[in-house]
């Protein structure tokens, strides 16, 4: 399982020396071809990071043959000697694989404000280029891990085809197109204009509807890579749905990984006018401190759900609102209807499911509860 599945493409992860405590913390994605054709999303957070500013010029024409991802510090707020740094790295990557510096995404993850030290990114790519192999995405997944406890990755086979991808993220996770950062690759031939189209729409129905603390990282990206090594060109609907089922199974891992999270909650909200209204109200409740607290707390307290809703544009009758736990439907027409005590909260899997009763419409967000160990871990994060 990892992003070097899919024929056309070598990785390496190595330790740059970024990370204090020696941990492999540079990773490279290398496309051999023959085709080059790329697409990306970015994050909508309009404080970017150095390399999301470098990264949006270079995908422009649907060509990336290379993406270099350091942890250890996002270089980001860090002016023009931080956006040189990357510039650098993009440079020395083009040398290192023989490629043109416009053809390298450059990404990074950790603390704001942090100053990479350019020397060590520079040698660390030396040595990333020096260990590139076929085998060798498991340790670029393991090198761009930060607060992840584990690295996350995933293949999904086509017919004579298939795409491989790997992800890092366990916080500030929270819609806008992509929100993490996610190398995807494949050996199928398909053009730029495939890959965007179906990136958008997988990113839309997966990433963009994780919503686990409500906060948008500056350095999120995720690029897909066709080497079109397999000589096959799916139809455009096919790869969409592998692709989708891709960033799906990511998704959820970055979920489960959710710093410090004990549940893992999906609210599903159906009966909505539009599936804009079904959105805004899953990401209402998402989004609720309250919530998410009594989740923790392994309380079935359907009001704070009502309230979130309430707090939302969308159309619906606040006096006739059915809210279920778990499959215990514990609110009817706005009122008390089976026992929250029949709702059994100590697994970690937790659904929600809201019914505004106006339309057909309906759409799923992904979050976590709010726990004593998240507040701990964030408030120690830089120290």
């Amino acid at each position: 399982m990892s992003v070097t599945h899919p024929a056309g493409f070598t990785a390496a992860g190595v330790a740059a020396g970024l990370k204090s405590t020696g941990a492999q913390d540079l990773a490279l994605v290398v496309n051999t071809g023959p085709s080059s054709a790329s697409a990306s999303v970015f994050t909508s957070n309009r404080c970017l990071a150095n390399p999301v500013i470098w990264s949006k010029e270079v995908v422009k024409d649907g060509s990336v043959r290379a993406v270099v991802l350091n942890s250890g510090g996002a270089n980001c707020y860090t002016g023009a000697e931080g956006f040189g740094t990357t510039h650098a790295v993009a440079e020395q990557v083009a040398k290192g694989v023989g490629v043109g510096a416009g053809d390298v995404v450059v990404c990074s993850t950790g603390l704001i404000g942090l100053t990479n030290p350019r020397q060590q990114l520079l040698d660390g790519v030396d040595a990333a280029v020096a260990a590139l192999s076929g085998d060798g995405g498991d340790d670029a997944a393991h090198a761009i891990m930060t607060t992840d406890s584990h690295a996350k990755q995933v293949v999904v086979h086509g017919d004579t085809w298939s795409i491989g991808g790997m992800a890092k993220g366990a916080g500030m996770l929270a819609p806008a197109l992509a929100t993490m950062l996610v190398v995807l690759t494949t050996d199928a031939d398909v053009d730029a204009a495939v890959l965007d189209r179906a990136l958008r729409h997988a990113t839309r129905l997966t990433f963009d509807r994780l919503d686990s603390d409500g906060c948008q990282s500056t350095n999120d990206t995720v690029t897909v890579m066709a080497s079109g090594a397999s000589g096959v060109s799916p139809d455009e609907a096919e790869f969409t749905d592998a692709l989708t089922r891709a960033c799906r199974d990511l998704a959820l891992q970055l979920l489960a990984d959710a710093e410090g999270a004990d549940h893992e909650i999906a609210i599903t909200t159906r009966g909505a006018a539009t599936e804009s209204d079904a959105l805004e109200v899953g990401r209402s409740v998402a989004r609720s401190n309250l919530f998410k607290a009594a989740v923790f707390g392994q309380d079935a307290n359907w009001g704070r759900v009502l309230a979130s809703v309430g707090t939302t544009a969308a159309a619906f009758d606040p006096a006739d609102l059915d809210v279920a736990i778990n499959d215990v439907w514990v609110c009817r027409e706005s009122g008390p209807a089976e026992s929250r005590d029949l709702v059994d909260l100590k697994p970690r899997q937790v659904s929600v499911t809201i019914d505004l009763k106006v339309g057909e419409a309906q759409a799923t967000i992904w979050t976590n509860d709010l726990t004593h160990a998240y507040v701990h871990e964030n408030s120690a994060y830089s120290s």
